[in-house]
């Protein structure tokens, strides 16, 4: 087997140097046939009978519930998706775990994430690619709770019909690693029970979830998703940034029928809906982007759209509104030796409203050392003691120069992650300009509401004790001086490896306070009720919907990506079933 696994890898590595020596050759074709450049698109397009070509359905983002709700209209009807970033397959920063932290750091305009800073002064990124967040997240697999889907409103037994969909096709089994072993026995020991085994349900203690990594480390997303689709009937177009929906004004409410979009090239382009009744525009962009795309395109608040010469279409105060993100508090952990390489695989789910996870390995070698490694980083995921609105670039570029002066074990260890289950705290998204290309302005008010912060202070609580298990004393036993010097240090190098006032209630609030940081489980902003209803039509307007977690009030279970994609599922599935019946075949 040691063999096989060995020339497996040989051969894998061979694909990757050929891959990458086939230059801008689409390396996707054989598989999906059906991804084009935004550039060969022809506005209008034409049919081979002349008559122009319009669609049933357009959807705007190939994200995490984009893809899957393409891939499941498309066996009956005709569909356009529209994702503003480019392929994954032959990007080894999303392919590969090992380059999880690279991805993050990549902020130039070709990254699979696009950097941004609310005005929090939290550092966080969106993605920019086809298969959206599954590109450039940890990797972790794990559904909502039935608790969840109460709340929601799905139907249970769809639910349960849609998540095996995804399962099947590209969730894994991980095999975990020491540091994993450790901080799951440790979570045992500290309380955090019973044990439930491998599952991929959300259930009180702790577990070991599904990954989209497989056992070599490489990364199935939501793109590969549409390998299930009627290739016939889809068209994914990459490098297609939608500017605005186009809206027929002439009836009592407007009606959405097609989109302006811009390819690589910066070439305008119009598609639009087939004159049907029941033929949608579906923006699946994003907590982020799907507000400001209603915005853009005249839906939101009619005073703040003007100020913006954006023509009012639907005059809704709450688009934007209501947006939230899960605060994140890390621990690091310094060990006595190198540690493996590890994202994501088990879980402490509290009855305290918050969740324990851990990675580790990430930033070891004496190059990494001088790299920006986004959570996993000593500047922003290690605890920088600069307060959240004081992180300037100035500020993290001179932490990085002094942390060139810190020993390398410094580095070489793993984090204890606490996050806040469900925050009160909300904020607002708001645009800055009319350029799409530009982050909106983004407010998540982190610990505004003062029971987020008693919770982050319990789970800080939890955390101290687990990083003092014997399990982890296996991986941290130092000698009193190398602690020391660890300590004597993190002032100067803006570093926290422990709270030093434990028993402080005051000290923790603060030290949650000043380093808060994200892991890109951000919500809202098209609320269900407010801007949507419970099926995800945008109120005022015919022929929109929006599907994504935008219209979450809550993320749903310790890690959202697993509801997302089985909500794109979900509710193609739903769309046929509504317009066909048992012809669906669904």
């Amino acid at each position: 087997m040691a063999l096989v696994g060995f020339a497996f890898c040989l051969f894998f590595l061979w694909i990757t140097i050929l891959t990458c020596c086939r230059g801008k050759e689409n390396v996707w074709e054989d598989g999906y046939p059906f991804i084009k450049h935004a550039s060969s698109f022809s506005s209008p397009s034409a049919s081979s009978n002349g008559q122009k070509k319009e669609y049933d359905y357009i959807i705007v983002g190939g994200g995490t519930a984009g893809c899957p709700l393409a891939a499941t209209l498309s066996h009956k009807y005709s569909v356009l998706l529209l994702e503003r970033g480019g392929a994954p397959f032959a990007n080894a920063n999303v392919s590969f775990l090992q380059n999880f932290h690279i991805a993050l750091a990549d902020t130039s305009p070709k990254s699979a994430s696009q950097f941004f800073v609310s005005t929090d002064g939290v550092f966080n990124s969106r993605a920019r690619v086809l298969g959206g967040g599954t590109c450039i997240n940890a990797g972790f697999y794990t559904r909502a709770s039935t608790s969840d889907i109460r709340r929601v409103g799905w139907d249970a037994k769809l639910v349960n019909e849609s998540y095996p969909w995804i399962e099947k096709q590209i969730v894994h089994r991980p095999d975990l690693a020491p540091w994993q072993i450790a901080f799951r026995d440790g979570l045992l020991e500290v309380g955090v029970s019973p044990f439930n085994g491998f599952t991929y349900d959300h259930l009180y203690g702790t577990k070991v979830g599904g990954t989209i990594f497989d056992k070599y480390g490489r990364r199935h997303t939501a793109a590969e998703l549409l390998a299930s689709s009627n290739p016939q009937n889809l068209n994914v177009l990459i490098h297609a940034t939608v500017k605005k929906i186009v809206f027929d004004t002439k009836g009592k409410k407007p009606r959405a029928v097609g989109v302006i979009f811009k390819d690589e090239n910066g070439d305008e382009h119009q598609a639009f809906l087939r004159k049907r009744k029941r033929s949608e525009v579906i923006v699946s962009s994003g907590a982020i982007g799907s507000p400001q795309l209603l915005l853009l395109s005249g839906i939101g608040p009619k005073n703040d759209l003007k100020k913006l010469n954006i023509s009012v279409v639907l005059d809704n105060e709450f688009v934007g509104e209501g947006m939230s993100d899960n605060p994140l508090n890390t621990m690091f952990v310094p060990t006595n030796r190198p540690v493996e390489q590890s994202l994501i695989q088990a879980v402490g789910i509290t009855k305290m409203g918050v969740y324990i996870e851990a990675s580790s390995g990430f930033g070891q070698s004496k190059d990494s050392i001088h790299c920006n490694h986004g959570i996993m980083s000593a500047e922003i995921g290690q605890l920088s003691t600069i307060p959240p609105k004081q992180r300037t670039k100035e500020a993290i570029e001179g932490y990085r120069r002094s942390k060139r002066n810190l020993p390398h074990e410094a580095f070489m260890g793993g984090f204890i992650l606490e996050k806040i289950a469900s925050p009160l705290s909300k904020g607002q998204l708001k645009l800055i300009n009319t350029n799409v290309d530009d982050n909106p302005s983004v407010t998540f008010n982190y610990f505004d509401h003062p029971r987020d912060l008693e919770r982050c202070v319990n789970g800080i609580r939890v955390v101290e004790k687990l990083v003092r298990s014997k399990h982890f004393t296996n991986f941290t036993q130092c000698d009193k001086e190398t602690v020391d010097k660890l300590l004597n240090l993190s002032v100067a190098a803006n570093v926290n490896l422990i709270p030093k006032q434990t028993n402080d209630s005051k000290s923790l609030e603060q030290f949650c306070k000043d380093t808060v940081i994200t892991i890109w489980h951000y919500h809202g902003g098209c609320h269900v009720g407010k801007v949507v209803s419970p099926d995800y039509k945008v109120l005022g307007v015919h022929g929109l919907r929006v599907i994504d977690g935008s219209t979450f009030t809550e993320s749903p279970g310790t890690n959202p990506q697993a509801t997302v994609m089985m909500m794109g599922r979900y509710m193609g599935v739903k769309i046929l079933r509504h317009r066909l019946g048992e012809a669906a075949g669904l």
